[in-house]
């Protein structure tokens, strides 16, 4: 058998594959974190109940209402927009020009309160979700089989990311929204509203962990609880790529992925905690993170 390090390379190889298709799931849920942060300096705990709540509009749609998989691929990620956005526009609007921690606590709660109704209404017990039938398939890769839908959410998100990324430091509407964030006085004399950019930019961020949501729910079980496993482990990848950077968000959810599936050939105890290794490890490095600028 074919080894690499000692290690036999199947094995390397497919647990690689496996920690790209995990990286795929963290690279778009810290993508839109960094989005939220960046262009609006909030600290968004309820990233992860808006990530469970994709998934369980996906499921809910299909239990009840018969909608195939690429209706709420499309649906979720709306819903979740509008949700977000009246968040911004009740909530924190509020606490805008406030101490950071105040929309951190908000957020808390509101991960809290979400998790608690959809508990109350499904429990805790994960539920399957299937792939569509078009993606039921899979792939030889010759060192393994790897099923069709996950390399699809890899594709998916990896087109998102970048197109996300595109639309913020490429386009007129994200020179826009990154102006409105730091001189929005200056922005609304040219007759540019700010304060609907910014309620925008959170239903954006939202739509994205929604969207997140929905491609992650045929991969892992959903469940109510499914956000609030992820998103300790989403904010440490934030650290690590820098607060607000997109593309430290996107490079660091991925790397994280494929060293997780690294660690597990080497040594799997550790690829639990890997993450906060690293967090630890580039905050003491570069404390505004790899791809963050010092404030």
């Amino acid at each position: 058998m074919t080894e690499l390090f000692g290690f036999p390379l199947p094995l390397l190889l497919g647990q690689l594959v496996l920690g790209l298709v995990n990286g795929a799931f963290y690279a778009m849920l810290s993508l839109g974190l960094a989005v939220i942060f960046g262009l609006m300096d909030v600290v968004n705990f309820a990233h992860g109940a808006f990530f469970m709540m994709g998934a369980m509009l996906a499921w809910i749609g299909a239990q009840y209402f018969g909608l195939s998989y690429w209706a709420m691929l499309l649906l979720a990620p709306l819903a979740l927009a509008a949700f977000g956005m009246v968040v911004e526009r009740l909530m924190l609007r509020r606490l805008r020009g406030m101490d950071p921690i105040y929309g951190l606590l908000l957020t808390f709660g509101l991960t809290l309160l979400l998790e608690g109704l959809f508990r109350s209404f499904f429990g805790v017990a994960g539920q399957p979700y299937n792939p569509p039938p078009q993606l039921g398939g899979t792939l030889n890769l010759g060192f393994m089989f790897l099923p069709e839908y996950h390399a699809f959410a890899v594709l998916a998100s990896i087109v998102l990311c970048v197109g996300t990324w595109a639309l913020i430091e490429r386009t007129r509407l994200g020179a826009y929204l990154r102006a409105g964030t730091e001189n929005p006085a200056l922005v609304q004399c040219f007759g540019i509203n700010v304060p609907l950019l910014i309620t925008a930019t959170f239903g954006f961020g939202a739509a994205l962990a929604g969207l997140a949501g929905v491609l992650a729910a045929p991969v892992i079980q959903v469940s109510p609880l499914m956000g609030s496993n992820l998103i300790i482990t989403v904010f440490a990848i934030v650290v690590i790529g820098g607060m607000g950077s997109v593309v430290g968000a996107i490079v660091s959810g991925l790397a994280l992925g494929l060293i997780e599936g690294l660690a597990k050939v080497v040594y799997a105890p550790i690829s639990s905690t890997v993450v906060f290794i690293l967090m630890a490890l580039v905050l003491t490095v570069r404390p505004a993170g790899l791809f963050g600028r010092s404030r």
